[in-house]
């Protein structure tokens, strides 16, 4: 019997009322990285960055590769909600920053890329907050539906960004983009999303497991094992060498300048540091002495993760899964501005065609996984995601660049619109399964640590195929880059064994 009284309005169930609040929060973690694969990739193209240059700005993505290393600090702290909307609040700062002089970012300062840094990392602390927010509030049984929503208002967010694209051309004048619009009206939105944050429901206070070791501890731990030293020495350095180049421009070492700009400098070397960091890491963490430091705050979920049976192959998996994806993904909106679209063409498309699709592909792709379970819904929706880039490659190798000043031919805007209509819904598939999948081998124990480590590996992968694809683009030109990312989508499948028997393990506790 209802304890409602006749005529009173009723509430929603308290799982719609969350899941009300997790289309709010991914809405606002999807829109920085929207800002980052949209806004600012359009912007330096539209301004004459290289493709090259603009594959380097992917590297910057490399700041949610380390999350991890303060992800404990967020889930110490417990205030997801402030964590979160103060990072909405940082990152508008730097936008309204930007907007005070966005011709800045093609006349090679180098105080731009120091705040779009600052940016990264504040995108990378939102994701943690939201994410652990999110893992602790739902159960199991949600995930299907839960994250068919996390997905499409995702997207949603990302496709938002499409809107600082249109208040760029519509609030500029003879034929010039105003950028300053552009970076205030995200700003703004930014600013709205902390306000929203706040009133978000509380999660009950958890205590901090007790057997868990203190910082100091494990920093003792660490100093007694050299191997793991080395390891964070080689992956620190490597990801802090990409500032090299604009600290040697901006102290005017002819040199070292000459030597930066080069394409190995740039990008091999750091990534090449990160990933002799990263194996040895591995080979520390498989050490018999490692497992005391399982307790430890900082680096405890990491030991624990990797010494799992299955779990090396498990994370080349979290590597591979997305590549194809991801090498294309960061070349698209270049792509568009040679093809000769305008910002307000990009973003409306982005905007009108993407939004419902990336809803859609979304919420059928929770559904999917909801029916046939996370490993068949990996499989089957991953061979969905790699045909958009078939879509994207047909579309470059048919469509004809339009000079300046002049309208894309119609049958051209078909294939574009075609080729971004079936990226958005199947990315939205895809991506529902991979994320179902990351959740369900995550201890919620340690929710928001371990899945910012899994997600973390994911998004090393995103940034090194970002750049990458930058000079692929630049030596083989769009159709036949593209054409090869389809064909990176399928090395993973090679580890699905290894990730069926660790479903099995983690989703039978």
């Amino acid at each position: 019997m209802s304890s409602s009284l006749p005529g009173a309005p009723q509430r929603p169930a308290p799982h719609r009322r969350l899941l009300f609040w997790v289309a709010l929060l991914y809405f606002s973690e999807g829109l920085p990285l929207g800002l980052f694969y949209d806004l600012f990739p359009v912007h330096m193209r539209q301004t004459g960055v290289s493709p090259a240059d603009i594959g380097l700005l992917s590297l910057l993505g490399l700041a949610w590769t380390v999350k991890f290393l303060w992800a404990p600090v967020v889930e110490a702290w417990r205030g997801h909600k402030v964590w979160m909307a103060g990072a909405n609040v940082g990152m508008a700062v730097v936008l309204a920053t930007l907007a005070t002089r966005p011709e800045a970012l093609a006349l090679g300062h180098t105080w731009p890329w120091v705040l779009l840094a600052a940016f990264t990392v504040l995108s990378a602390t939102n994701d943690i907050a939201t994410d652990g927010y999110t893992i602790e509030a739902l159960t199991k049984e949600q995930y299907g539906v839960a994250n068919g929503i996390r997905i499409g208002f995702y997207r949603v967010g990302m496709l938002a960004a499409g809107g600082t694209l249109i208040a760029a051309s519509w609030l500029g004048s003879s034929g010039a983009p105003n950028w300053t619009a552009a970076y205030l009206l995200a700003a703004a939105t930014m600013v709205f999303n902390a306000s929203c944050i706040l009133a978000a429901p509380a999660l009950p206070w958890r205590p901090p497991a007790a057997e868990h070791g203190g910082v100091g501890r494990e920093w003792a731990l660490l100093r007694a094992r050299p191997v793991w030293l080395l390891a964070l020495g080689l992956f620190i350095s490597g990801l802090l060498w990409p500032v090299l180049g604009p600290v040697a421009r901006a102290a005017d070492w002819s040199a070292l300048t000459q030597v930066s700009a080069t394409w190995w400098f740039k990008g091999a070397v750091p990534v090449g540091l990160m990933m002799a960091g990263a194996g040895l890491m591995v080979v520390a963490a498989r050490q018999p002495g490692s497992r005391v430091m399982e307790d430890g705050p900082v680096f405890g979920a990491l030991v624990e993760l990797l010494a799992r049976p299955g779990m090396l192959a498990v994370l080349a998996f979290i590597l591979l899964f997305k590549l194809g994806d991801a090498a294309m993904g960061f070349m698209v909106k270049p792509f568009w501005v040679d093809a000769g679209f305008s910002p307000a063409a990009i973003g409306l498309v982005s905007v009108n065609v993407g939004l419902g699709l990336s809803i859609a592909g979304g919420l059928a792709g929770g559904w999917y996984v909801d029916r046939v379970g996370i490993f068949k819904g990996l499989w089957v929706l991953g061979l969905a995601q790699a045909a958009s880039n078939l879509g994207y490659a047909a579309a470059a190798w048919y469509v004809q660049p339009t000079p300046a000043g002049m309208e894309v031919a119609a049958h051209f805007q078909a294939a574009v619109y075609a080729a971004s209509a079936l990226e958005s819904f199947t990315g939205g598939l895809g991506t529902g399964a991979f994320l179902a999948f990351l959740m369900g081998i995550t201890s919620r124990a340690r929710a928001t640590t371990e899945y910012a480590i899994l997600s973390s590996i994911f998004a090393f992968s995103r940034a090194v195929a970002g750049w990458a694809g930058g000079l692929g683009v630049q030596e083989m030109g769009y159709a036949t880059f593209f054409f090869l990312t389809f064909w990176l989508s399928f090395p993973a499948y090679a580890l699905l064994p290894a990730v069926r028997r660790m479903l099995d393990r983690t989703l039978a506790r």
